[in-house]
């Protein structure tokens, strides 16, 4: 069984900072994109950042020079370092990996991890 698991998520003052991991597991085959969506009550789901298997990254226009989106390929992990944090920031952070256990590509989603920046 496939799994990702987010952890890092956490309560923070505007200004600061957290760190957001995702760690695979099961049989996973070949791993491209991995990334990190994020969803705020009553708010649509919107991309804050993506990474390619070769390293090409895409983010967010709200979170450009703050967020630093990488990936560690021995390990299968990828990781979200959020700078200078804003209340706006406030959601729950997901971590989506495309994988390609066989002939088939798939996207798996974490369950969620909760930022809360207050002012």
């Amino acid at each position: 069984q496939v799994q990702l698991v987010e952890s890092g998520g956490g309560y923070v003052q505007a200004g600061g900072s957290l760190r957001l991991s995702c760690a695979t597991s099961g049989s996973i085959g070949r791993l491209n994109a991995m990334g990190w969506y994020r969803q705020a009550p009553g708010k649509q789901r919107e991309l804050v950042a993506r990474i390619t298997s070769g390293g090409s990254t895409n983010y967010a226009d709200a979170v450009k020079g703050r967020f630093t989106i990488s990936r560690d390929n021995a390990k299968n992990t990828v990781a979200l370092q959020m700078n200078s944090l804003k209340p706006e920031d406030t959601a729950v952070y997901y971590c989506y990996a495309d994988i390609v256990p066989g002939l088939v590509r798939y996207d798996v989603w974490g369950q969620g991890t909760q930022v809360i920046v207050s002012s």
